[in-house]
């Protein structure tokens, strides 16, 4: 690849150097021991990996998907390398304390060298970060006996794990999830029921597969409170042994893309022998889940950018070798001109550039604040994580709502050959398309992001939101190239508080409808804000450098979010104000 899948390292550096001046983060105590060299070393390690080993069996992974025999699933031969290779950089466990053989880095440091590895090869990627997810369930609320069986094996890489969550006739609905537990003499329990779309749920990577798994403890109230979380591994752990443990495949799920990952329906107790481990206190299992669906929103969001930016790579590429057609600035030349040269593909390409690298800031934000909020002095925690909560659905959503419309324009600009199997295009549109998906639908994350985090306390943590934005209003004010975009950000951000304000009195009131009927609408208004405030930002350090490609690059990107970009939010704010009932309050008889 002659490429880099996700940034050229003058992005990348610009970014944790520049615009986020990501070294500070050692000024906290529990990074305190690390430096801005060791964050670039790991990232570097991260990207030779995506280049050399991850990115050539893409295509390979992709054509020859998992199998399933009728029993079991088989991965393709060289995934199972590939996972070691993952371990062995650390991702298991980078995050998390030396305690536990962690690497104790940054989340934000995390999440960059999780974009490269995802960029080259998501599929791949996916099996170490859903065990990594399910391995800190564990570490987070498990007991010492169920961290010794479960977390220890999977933070190693011997074991892999998954979230096992969604049931056939309950979908995205989990307060209906009917999956039984009984209790057992011994402690544990039986469980009994199936899941579907189960990430990693069957290979033949590892032995063991440990499936965090949401279910009913017999006798526990309905609803969300009912919900209990276990450790459901499909071999159990008897002494030094393991042993069957009545958790089968029932299904592999054909899936548009993705393909390297297997998906797969799972049976538990056909047998009445399956034993799962409680973790935590019953009844607050979703509580728990939280955390762990919490981070594959990320992951997904990080997926998305990912994609987006292998395809804008290989469009710039693409364009700037193909020949087709005279430029209109000189329509008599006698030799066709590179196709970068029609101003419509470098508005296509333009797009893809103000798509990508906003996605890529809003997740690097993203991760200062879930941080800050883990390890900054105890008493700044609470407004970091009110924050994050509220970035976390615009930071799923974005990249892959706003990814896709990337991913069509980098197959847009291969032209006819873009549909074709020949060059790689149309399969990162495929991986792209799941991420709108995955993890909660977009119409999912809009109402969680008006329905609970932005009303959460008052909107509290809205308020902290808008005011780390006016800071840096404030700051690009003063410089005369910025001034008019941080004047029509400041006027949207004012728009988007009395939105807020407008639509949660209606919740107040009882009109849930009012409230809730155009929240896809106050989700997009979202993004689009807060990546006009990354573009903000990256103006600003841009505006620090002599002038140059670069630094007029990342202007010219600026610019262009802020035209075209940021005045739908004012229309998409409106909706939500009127409660405009084009679709929100429309009969399904009219449909």
């Amino acid at each position: 690849m002659d490429r880099n899948p996700l940034l050229r390292e003058s992005d990348l550096a610009f970014l944790l150097r520049d615009v986020f001046e990501v070294g500070r983060l050692c000024q906290l105590e529990r990074f305190s021991h690390l430096d801005l060299e060791t964050f670039e070393l790991y990232i570097e390690a991260a990207r030779t990996l995506a280049r050399s080993r991850l990115y050539p069996l893409y295509r390979e992974m992709d054509q020859a998907p998992p199998r399933f025999d009728g029993a079991r699933v088989t991965t393709h031969p060289k995934m199972a390398e590939c996972y070691d290779q993952l371990s062995q950089l650390g991702v298991l466990s980078a995050t998390r304390p030396e305690a536990v053989n962690g690497a104790s880095l940054p989340q934000t440091i995390a999440t960059v060298a999780n974009l490269y590895l995802m960029a080259a090869n998501a599929g791949a990627a996916g099996f170490p970060l859903l065990t990594a997810g399910a391995a800190h369930l564990v570490e987070a609320f498990g007991d010492d006996e169920t961290r010794a069986l479960f977390m220890r094996p999977m933070y190693d890489g011997e074991w892999t794990g998954t979230m096992a969550l969604t049931e056939p006739h309950a979908g995205s609905s989990l307060a209906e999830i009917s999956t039984r537990a009984t209790a057992r003499s011994d402690g544990r329990y039986n469980l009994r029921g199936s899941k579907i779309f189960i990430s990693g749920g069957d290979h033949d990577l590892k032995p063991n597969i440990v499936h965090m798994t949401l279910g009913r403890i017999d006798g526990a109230p309905p609803g969300i409170k009912g919900v209990s979380l276990f450790a459901v591994p499909r071999l159990r752990p008897e002494g030094d042994k393991l042993a069957p443990n009545d958790v089968h495949t029932t299904q592999l799920i054909h899936k548009i893309g993705w393909k390297a990952l297997p998906s797969v329906a799972l049976n538990y107790g056909e047998d009445d022998d399956c034993v799962g481990w409680l973790i935590g206190e019953p009844g607050s299992g979703l509580i728990y889940m939280f955390q762990m669906m919490n981070e594959a929103r990320l992951m997904v969001g990080a997926n998305g950018v990912a994609t987006a930016s292998a395809a804008y790579f290989a469009a710039l590429e693409y364009a700037e070798t193909r020949r087709q057609g005279r430029a209109l600035a000189d329509p008599d030349a006698t030799a066709a001109a590179t196709i970068i040269e029609h101003p419509d593909v470098r508005r296509m390409l333009l797009r893809q550039k103000a798509i990508v690298e906003g996605g890529t800031a809003l997740l690097v934000q993203t991760g200062l604040y879930a941080d800050h909020a883990a390890a900054a002095p105890v008493e700044q925690r609470p407004r970091a994580a009110g924050i994050l909560d509220v970035l976390t659905p615009v930071a799923k959503s974005f990249p892959a709502e706003w990814g896709y419309e990337a991913n069509s324009l980098a197959l847009q600009i291969f032209g006819g050959y873009g549909y074709t199997t020949e060059y790689m295009p149309e399969a990162w549109l495929r991986d792209q398309r799941l991420n709108s998906i995955h993890e909660g639908t977009t119409g999912i994350q809009g109402l969680e992001l008006l329905g609970r985090k932005v009303v959460a306390r008052d909107g509290e943590a809205l308020r902290a939101l808008l005011e780390d934005i006016h800071a840096d209003i404030e700051r690009a004010r003063d410089r005369e190239r910025l001034h008019d975009h941080a004047e029509a950000l400041a006027r949207v951000c004012e728009r988007l508080a009395a939105a807020t304000a407008r639509v949660a009195g209606r919740g107040a009131s009882g009109d849930v409808v009012g409230m809730l009927g155009h929240s896809d609408n106050y989700l997009r208004s979202t993004c689009v804000i807060l990546v006009a405030w990354m573009w903000l930002k990256m103006a600003a350090a841009a505006t620090l450098h002599e002038p140059s490609d670069f630094s007029r690059g990342k202007l010219a990107a600026c610019d262009y979010w802020f035209r075209e970009e940021l005045p739908r939010a004012t229309t998409w704010l409106a909706n939500c104000e009127t409660a405009a009932p084009s679709f929100a309050r429309l009969s399904p008889k009219s449909l």
